[in-house]
């Protein structure tokens, strides 16, 4: 990213805008990443949605991207590194109302203190869901009240430091019979205890590859 666009609330957030796809205009697809899964999920399965909040706070450095840690004891992903969100409830009016309750209820953000810029593309998971990321401007004075039922930490680091290519790699793993490779961030130095990586790091890769698409 260029210097330009590295403005916490003059330029970069509407860089990012333009990124992302509108509000207006909902993605459609299973999921950018759904052929690399094809071999872990049923041919004929419907994959759950879900939708989940990328936070994105100005601050006089930059902005920065609010991650959680998930506690131990949740049935998906424990003790991983994701961003608020969940399962799209009957009651949600939409996959934003989904991302706005689920980070009410997992670190307290108010509705009013969130202003949603768009969405990323559809990211499948091996868990059977479709998770659509809404991306949002988050108010500085916000201070997370995480619901220790779900959450066992909160916090931030700066996005150049994610959306610079140097700092994010490829593993590889064997799951399922099958070596595949996975997203990882290194260890960042606002949060070197965190581990960032498979679905929150293919998110935020995302994020990159749809700015570095930009004119």
């Amino acid at each position: 990213m260029t210097g330009r666009s590295r403005h916490p609330d003059g330029l970069t957030l509407p860089r990012l805008r333009e990124a992302l796809h509108p509000l207006a205009d909902l993605p459609a697809g299973s999921g950018w990443n759904h052929d690399e899964l094809a071999d872990l999920l049923a041919a004929d399965a419907r994959l759950a949605d879900a939708a989940v909040l990328v936070p994105l706070v100005p601050r006089g450095s930059g902005l920065g991207v609010v991650l959680t840690r998930r506690t131990d004891a949740l049935r998906h992903h424990p003790g991983q590194v994701s961003f608020p969100g969940g399962r799209v409830e009957d009651d949600d009016a939409d996959l934003v109302a989904a991302a706005l309750r689920e980070a009410q209820e997992e670190v307290g953000l108010a509705r009013s203190q969130a202003q949603p810029l768009g969405y990323l593309d559809p990211l499948a998971t091996i868990t059977g869901f479709r998770v659509l990321p809404v991306v949002a401007r988050i108010d500085p004075d916000f201070v997370a009240v995480p619901d220790p039922a779900e959450v066992s930490d909160v916090f931030e680091v700066p996005l150049d430091w994610l959306m610079s290519p140097g700092n994010l790699r490829n593993i590889a793993m064997d799951y399922r019979g099958r070596r595949r490779e996975v997203f990882e961030f290194l260890r960042p130095p606002s949060a070197p205890g965190q581990r960032i990586w498979g679905a929150t790091a293919s998110i935020l890769y995302n994020l990159r590859q749809r700015l570095e698409r930009l004119p």
